[in-house]
Protein backbone atom coordinates (compact mmCIF):
# COMPACT_ATOMS: atom_id res chain seq x y z
CA UNK A 1 0.00 0.00 0.00
CA UNK A 2 1.21 3.28 -0.17
CA UNK A 3 3.00 5.77 2.25
CA UNK A 4 0.31 8.31 3.71
CA UNK A 5 -0.13 11.04 5.38
CA UNK A 6 -1.74 12.00 8.74
CA UNK A 7 -2.88 15.39 10.72
CA UNK A 8 -4.44 16.11 13.13
CA UNK A 9 -8.05 18.30 13.14
CA UNK A 10 -8.09 21.15 15.74
CA UNK A 11 -10.96 22.85 16.66
CA UNK A 12 -9.79 26.63 17.36
CA UNK A 13 -6.67 28.16 16.96
CA UNK A 14 -5.13 27.35 20.64
CA UNK A 15 -1.82 25.86 20.23
CA UNK A 16 0.79 24.41 23.27
CA UNK A 17 2.92 27.75 22.71
CA UNK A 18 -0.51 29.77 23.04
CA UNK A 19 -3.11 28.41 25.02
CA UNK A 20 -5.60 31.41 25.20
CA UNK A 21 -5.88 32.05 21.26
CA UNK A 22 -9.12 29.85 21.53
CA UNK A 23 -10.59 27.54 23.53
CA UNK A 24 -13.95 25.00 22.80
CA UNK A 25 -15.32 25.06 19.09
CA UNK A 26 -14.91 27.95 16.24
CA UNK A 27 -16.57 26.46 13.72
CA UNK A 28 -14.92 28.99 11.33
CA UNK A 29 -11.64 27.90 12.10
CA UNK A 30 -12.09 24.09 12.03
CA UNK A 31 -13.75 24.12 8.40
CA UNK A 32 -10.79 26.74 7.41
CA UNK A 33 -8.38 24.06 8.83
CA UNK A 34 -10.02 20.56 7.83
CA UNK A 35 -10.20 21.97 4.30
CA UNK A 36 -6.35 23.11 4.02
CA UNK A 37 -5.91 19.49 5.22
CA UNK A 38 -7.91 18.37 2.37
CA UNK A 39 -5.96 21.03 0.04
CA UNK A 40 -2.50 20.26 1.36
CA UNK A 41 -3.17 16.49 0.18
CA UNK A 42 -2.99 15.04 3.72
CA UNK A 43 -4.61 11.37 3.57
CA UNK A 44 -5.99 11.39 7.11
CA UNK A 45 -6.70 13.56 10.01
CA UNK A 46 -6.53 12.30 13.76
CA UNK A 47 -9.50 13.89 15.69
CA UNK A 48 -8.24 13.44 19.55
CA UNK A 49 -10.28 12.14 22.23
CA UNK A 50 -10.24 13.62 25.89
CA UNK A 51 -12.79 14.28 28.80
CA UNK A 52 -12.97 17.28 28.38
CA UNK A 53 -12.93 18.27 24.73
CA UNK A 54 -15.76 18.64 22.10
CA UNK A 55 -17.17 15.59 20.97
CA UNK A 56 -14.64 13.40 18.78
CA UNK A 57 -17.60 11.71 16.47
CA UNK A 58 -19.84 15.14 15.84
CA UNK A 59 -15.93 16.82 15.05
CA UNK A 60 -15.58 13.71 12.59
CA UNK A 61 -18.63 13.92 11.02
CA UNK A 62 -18.02 18.11 10.91
CA UNK A 63 -14.78 17.15 8.97
CA UNK A 64 -16.31 15.12 6.58
CA UNK A 65 -19.32 16.91 5.86
CA UNK A 66 -16.90 20.03 5.21
CA UNK A 67 -14.07 18.09 3.01
CA UNK A 68 -14.14 15.91 -0.49
CA UNK A 69 -11.90 13.14 0.62
CA UNK A 70 -9.46 13.60 4.06
CA UNK A 71 -10.00 10.05 6.07
CA UNK A 72 -10.93 11.09 9.92
CA UNK A 73 -9.34 9.22 12.07
CA UNK A 74 -11.81 9.09 14.69
CA UNK A 75 -10.08 8.30 18.68
CA UNK A 76 -12.90 6.15 20.51
CA UNK A 77 -11.96 5.56 23.88
CA UNK A 78 -14.16 2.07 25.13
CA UNK A 79 -15.55 2.29 28.73
CA UNK A 80 -17.48 5.27 27.55
CA UNK A 81 -20.08 4.29 24.79
CA UNK A 82 -21.38 0.46 25.03
CA UNK A 83 -19.97 -1.16 21.66
CA UNK A 84 -23.11 -1.79 19.96
CA UNK A 85 -24.17 1.58 20.06
CA UNK A 86 -20.92 2.54 18.91
CA UNK A 87 -20.76 0.00 15.86
CA UNK A 88 -24.08 1.61 14.83
CA UNK A 89 -22.93 5.16 15.35
CA UNK A 90 -19.48 4.61 14.07
CA UNK A 91 -21.27 2.78 10.57
CA UNK A 92 -23.50 5.62 10.17
CA UNK A 93 -20.75 8.01 10.36
CA UNK A 94 -19.15 5.68 7.77
CA UNK A 95 -22.09 5.55 5.58
CA UNK A 96 -22.38 9.70 5.42
CA UNK A 97 -19.14 10.07 4.60
CA UNK A 98 -18.83 7.29 1.82
CA UNK A 99 -16.57 5.13 3.45
CA UNK A 100 -13.62 7.23 4.65
CA UNK A 101 -13.83 6.77 8.35
CA UNK A 102 -11.13 5.37 10.77
CA UNK A 103 -11.47 4.19 14.00
CA UNK A 104 -8.29 4.98 16.54
CA UNK A 105 -9.32 2.43 19.80
CA UNK A 106 -7.49 4.27 22.65
CA UNK A 107 -7.57 2.17 25.98
CA UNK A 108 -6.03 4.81 28.24
CA UNK A 109 -2.62 5.34 29.88
CA UNK A 110 -3.49 8.01 32.30
CA UNK A 111 -5.75 6.64 35.16
CA UNK A 112 -7.05 9.87 36.69
CA UNK A 113 -8.11 11.21 32.59
CA UNK A 114 -9.74 7.50 32.83
CA UNK A 115 -11.36 7.97 36.37
CA UNK A 116 -13.03 11.38 35.19
CA UNK A 117 -15.50 9.53 33.06
CA UNK A 118 -15.90 6.73 35.42
CA UNK A 119 -13.40 4.16 34.68
CA UNK A 120 -11.75 2.38 37.12
CA UNK A 121 -9.87 -0.37 35.41
CA UNK A 122 -6.75 -0.99 35.69
CA UNK A 123 -4.55 -0.66 33.01
CA UNK A 124 -3.86 -4.51 31.45
CA UNK A 125 -7.64 -4.79 32.12
CA UNK A 126 -8.62 -1.89 29.82
CA UNK A 127 -6.24 -3.40 27.53
CA UNK A 128 -8.19 -6.79 27.90
CA UNK A 129 -11.69 -4.60 27.49
CA UNK A 130 -10.32 -3.21 23.92
CA UNK A 131 -9.70 -6.63 22.93
CA UNK A 132 -13.28 -7.58 23.91
CA UNK A 133 -14.94 -4.15 22.10
CA UNK A 134 -12.93 -4.84 19.14
CA UNK A 135 -14.33 -8.20 18.56
CA UNK A 136 -17.77 -7.17 19.27
CA UNK A 137 -17.69 -4.06 16.72
CA UNK A 138 -16.23 -6.37 13.88
CA UNK A 139 -19.20 -9.16 15.16
CA UNK A 140 -21.75 -6.10 14.62
CA UNK A 141 -20.72 -4.78 11.24
CA UNK A 142 -20.27 -8.53 9.87
CA UNK A 143 -23.53 -10.03 11.08
CA UNK A 144 -26.37 -10.79 8.74
CA UNK A 145 -28.69 -10.79 11.87
CA UNK A 146 -29.01 -10.63 15.58
CA UNK A 147 -26.11 -11.95 17.48
CA UNK A 148 -25.42 -12.15 21.43
CA UNK A 149 -22.46 -12.33 23.52
CA UNK A 150 -21.57 -12.67 27.25
CA UNK A 151 -17.92 -11.79 27.78
CA UNK A 152 -15.74 -10.29 30.64
CA UNK A 153 -16.85 -6.78 30.09
CA UNK A 154 -19.80 -6.84 27.79
CA UNK A 155 -23.01 -8.96 28.04
CA UNK A 156 -25.98 -8.24 25.62
CA UNK A 157 -28.70 -10.68 23.68
CA UNK A 158 -30.26 -10.40 20.19
CA UNK A 159 -28.41 -7.25 18.90
CA UNK A 160 -29.30 -6.08 15.58
CA UNK A 161 -28.36 -3.04 13.32
CA UNK A 162 -29.65 -1.70 10.28
CA UNK A 163 -26.85 -0.03 9.08
CA UNK A 164 -23.23 -1.49 8.16
CA UNK A 165 -20.18 -0.08 6.94
CA UNK A 166 -20.00 1.48 3.65
CA UNK A 167 -17.06 -0.99 2.54
CA UNK A 168 -18.53 -3.74 4.79
CA UNK A 169 -16.21 -2.97 7.86
CA UNK A 170 -14.15 0.02 9.04
CA UNK A 171 -10.35 0.31 9.65
CA UNK A 172 -9.45 -0.32 13.55
CA UNK A 173 -6.43 1.44 14.70
CA UNK A 174 -4.37 0.50 18.22
CA UNK A 175 -1.83 2.11 19.31
CA UNK A 176 0.50 1.97 22.45
CA UNK A 177 4.10 1.13 23.86
CA UNK A 178 3.46 -1.32 26.09
CA UNK A 179 3.31 -5.23 25.68
CA UNK A 180 -0.32 -5.12 25.95
CA UNK A 181 -0.53 -2.84 23.14
CA UNK A 182 1.69 -4.55 20.83
CA UNK A 183 -0.12 -7.91 21.45
CA UNK A 184 -3.83 -6.21 20.86
CA UNK A 185 -3.04 -4.30 18.16
CA UNK A 186 -0.79 -7.21 16.35
CA UNK A 187 -3.92 -9.37 17.12
CA UNK A 188 -6.27 -7.18 16.41
CA UNK A 189 -5.41 -3.98 14.29
CA UNK A 190 -5.69 -3.15 10.69
CA UNK A 191 -3.02 -0.10 12.16
CA UNK A 192 -0.71 0.39 14.65
CA UNK A 193 0.72 3.85 15.99
CA UNK A 194 3.61 4.50 17.73
CA UNK A 195 5.00 7.88 18.48
CA UNK A 196 8.43 9.39 17.13
CA UNK A 197 11.74 7.59 18.73
CA UNK A 198 15.04 7.06 17.08
CA UNK A 199 14.87 4.21 13.96
CA UNK A 200 16.62 1.62 15.94
CA UNK A 201 13.67 1.46 18.96
CA UNK A 202 11.35 2.25 16.47
CA UNK A 203 12.32 -0.90 14.28
CA UNK A 204 12.06 -2.58 17.79
CA UNK A 205 8.67 -1.79 18.39
CA UNK A 206 7.40 -2.79 14.72
CA UNK A 207 9.16 -5.67 15.17
CA UNK A 208 7.16 -6.49 18.65
CA UNK A 209 3.87 -5.83 16.96
CA UNK A 210 4.55 -7.85 13.93
CA UNK A 211 5.64 -11.06 16.46
CA UNK A 212 1.82 -10.63 17.33
CA UNK A 213 0.57 -10.62 14.18
CA UNK A 214 2.62 -13.44 12.67
CA UNK A 215 1.96 -15.36 16.16
CA UNK A 216 -2.66 -14.89 14.89
CA UNK A 217 -1.93 -15.64 11.47
CA UNK A 218 -3.18 -12.65 10.49
CA UNK A 219 -2.06 -9.61 8.11
CA UNK A 220 0.47 -7.36 10.01
CA UNK A 221 -0.91 -4.14 11.02
CA UNK A 222 0.40 -0.47 9.06
CA UNK A 223 2.64 0.94 10.84
CA UNK A 224 1.61 4.68 11.68
CA UNK A 225 4.52 7.02 13.33
CA UNK A 226 3.73 10.40 14.82
CA UNK A 227 6.08 13.23 14.57
CA UNK A 228 6.16 17.54 15.34
CA UNK A 229 8.36 18.51 12.52
CA UNK A 230 9.77 22.12 12.82
CA UNK A 231 11.01 23.24 8.95
CA UNK A 232 12.29 26.77 7.84
CA UNK A 233 14.11 26.92 4.64
CA UNK A 234 17.49 26.52 6.21
CA UNK A 235 18.67 23.55 8.64
CA UNK A 236 20.30 26.76 10.56
CA UNK A 237 16.70 28.26 10.39
CA UNK A 238 15.03 25.51 11.73
CA UNK A 239 16.45 25.02 14.43
CA UNK A 240 16.44 28.44 15.66
CA UNK A 241 12.56 28.67 15.45
CA UNK A 242 12.96 24.90 16.96
CA UNK A 243 14.56 26.90 19.86
CA UNK A 244 11.76 29.80 19.95
CA UNK A 245 8.85 27.45 19.98
CA UNK A 246 10.56 25.07 22.79
CA UNK A 247 10.17 28.35 24.71
CA UNK A 248 7.02 29.00 24.41
CA UNK A 249 6.06 25.58 24.93
CA UNK A 250 7.84 25.14 28.43
CA UNK A 251 6.32 28.77 29.46
CA UNK A 252 2.73 27.27 28.58
CA UNK A 253 3.31 24.19 30.48
CA UNK A 254 4.72 25.57 33.54
CA UNK A 255 1.57 28.21 33.69
CA UNK A 256 -0.43 25.27 33.38
CA UNK A 257 1.64 23.02 35.99
CA UNK A 258 0.94 26.02 38.64
CA UNK A 259 -2.62 25.54 37.72
CA UNK A 260 -2.71 21.28 38.58
CA UNK A 261 -3.44 20.89 35.07
CA UNK A 262 -0.21 18.34 34.84
CA UNK A 263 2.71 18.39 36.93
CA UNK A 264 5.35 20.20 36.24
CA UNK A 265 7.87 18.62 34.76
CA UNK A 266 10.37 16.26 36.49
CA UNK A 267 7.67 15.86 39.28
CA UNK A 268 5.17 12.71 38.41
CA UNK A 269 6.10 10.43 36.22
CA UNK A 270 3.67 9.48 33.30
CA UNK A 271 2.32 6.20 34.10
CA UNK A 272 1.63 5.27 30.11
CA UNK A 273 4.33 3.42 28.56
CA UNK A 274 4.75 5.54 25.61
CA UNK A 275 5.83 7.89 27.81
CA UNK A 276 8.42 6.81 30.16
CA UNK A 277 9.59 5.48 26.42
CA UNK A 278 10.30 9.23 24.89
CA UNK A 279 11.73 10.41 28.85
CA UNK A 280 14.26 7.89 28.34
CA UNK A 281 15.46 8.62 24.74
CA UNK A 282 15.74 12.17 26.25
CA UNK A 283 17.56 11.17 28.97
CA UNK A 284 20.00 9.95 26.81
CA UNK A 285 20.58 12.41 24.24
CA UNK A 286 18.29 15.33 22.50
CA UNK A 287 19.30 14.71 19.16
CA UNK A 288 18.83 11.21 17.57
CA UNK A 289 19.74 9.81 14.18
CA UNK A 290 19.46 12.51 11.51
CA UNK A 291 17.43 15.00 13.48
CA UNK A 292 15.03 13.50 15.55
CA UNK A 293 14.52 16.41 18.55
CA UNK A 294 13.71 15.21 22.02
CA UNK A 295 13.35 18.19 24.13
CA UNK A 296 9.76 18.97 23.37
CA UNK A 297 9.12 15.71 24.96
CA UNK A 298 11.53 16.27 27.97
CA UNK A 299 9.96 20.17 28.36
CA UNK A 300 6.38 18.20 29.10
CA UNK A 301 6.26 15.94 30.71
CA UNK A 302 6.00 13.32 27.22
CA UNK A 303 2.62 14.68 27.32
CA UNK A 304 1.33 12.72 24.02
CA UNK A 305 3.10 12.67 20.58
CA UNK A 306 6.13 15.36 21.52
CA UNK A 307 9.32 14.75 19.56
CA UNK A 308 9.88 16.82 16.50
CA UNK A 309 12.08 16.56 13.13
CA UNK A 310 13.81 19.75 13.04
CA UNK A 311 15.60 21.27 9.14
CA UNK A 312 14.94 22.17 5.93
CA UNK A 313 11.77 20.34 4.37
CA UNK A 314 14.48 18.66 2.49
CA UNK A 315 16.37 17.50 5.89
CA UNK A 316 12.69 16.85 7.07
CA UNK A 317 11.60 14.80 4.13
CA UNK A 318 14.52 12.39 4.25
CA UNK A 319 13.87 11.58 7.86
CA UNK A 320 10.56 10.99 7.00
CA UNK A 321 12.00 8.45 4.47
CA UNK A 322 14.13 6.72 7.16
CA UNK A 323 11.07 5.62 8.58
CA UNK A 324 9.32 4.74 5.84
CA UNK A 325 12.99 2.28 5.02
CA UNK A 326 12.25 0.48 8.15
CA UNK A 327 8.20 -0.40 7.67
CA UNK A 328 6.40 2.75 8.63
CA UNK A 329 3.61 3.54 5.91
CA UNK A 330 1.58 6.31 7.36
CA UNK A 331 3.46 9.36 8.34
CA UNK A 332 1.68 11.28 11.23
CA UNK A 333 3.11 15.40 10.76
CA UNK A 334 1.36 17.74 12.85
CA UNK A 335 2.98 21.25 13.95
CA UNK A 336 2.86 23.91 16.90
CA UNK A 337 1.05 26.35 14.81
CA UNK A 338 -1.42 23.89 13.13
CA UNK A 339 -2.66 25.73 10.35
CA UNK A 340 0.13 26.93 9.18
CA UNK A 341 2.28 23.89 10.00
CA UNK A 342 0.04 22.32 8.18
CA UNK A 343 0.22 24.56 4.76
CA UNK A 344 3.55 24.36 5.03
CA UNK A 345 4.28 20.68 5.09
CA UNK A 346 1.84 20.21 2.09
CA UNK A 347 3.74 22.50 -0.30
CA UNK A 348 7.21 21.75 0.64
CA UNK A 349 7.90 18.18 2.60
CA UNK A 350 4.92 15.82 1.32
CA UNK A 351 5.79 17.05 -2.26
CA UNK A 352 9.44 15.87 -1.65
CA UNK A 353 8.46 12.38 0.07
CA UNK A 354 6.17 11.49 -2.61
CA UNK A 355 8.62 12.75 -5.31
CA UNK A 356 11.23 10.28 -4.00
CA UNK A 357 9.25 7.59 -3.47
CA UNK A 358 7.53 7.74 -7.26
CA UNK A 359 11.48 7.77 -8.13
CA UNK A 360 12.27 4.62 -6.04
CA UNK A 361 9.27 2.93 -7.51
CA UNK A 362 10.01 4.15 -10.93
CA UNK A 363 13.57 2.88 -10.70
CA UNK A 364 12.80 -0.35 -9.58
CA UNK A 365 10.09 -0.98 -12.11
CA UNK A 366 12.93 -0.73 -14.60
Amino acid sequence: MPVEFISAVHPNPATEGDPTAGSGIDVDYARRYARALDDSGFDYTLVTYHSASPDALQLAQFVTHHTERIKPVLAHRPGVVFPTHAARALATLDQISAGRLVVHIISGGNDEEQHREGDYLSKSERYARSDEYIRILRRVWEADGPISHEGPYYRFEGFRSDVAPYHGTIPISVGGSSSDAYRVGGQLGDIFGLWGEPLKETAEQIASVNAYADAAGRPRPRIWVSFRPIIAPTDELAWEKAHRTLGAVKANHAERAKRRHYPAVGQGAPSNVGSQRLLAVAERGEVHDRCLWTAPAAATNAAGASTALVGSPETVAKALLDYVDIGCELLSIRGYDPLNDAIDYGRHVLPLVRQELAHRAATSAV
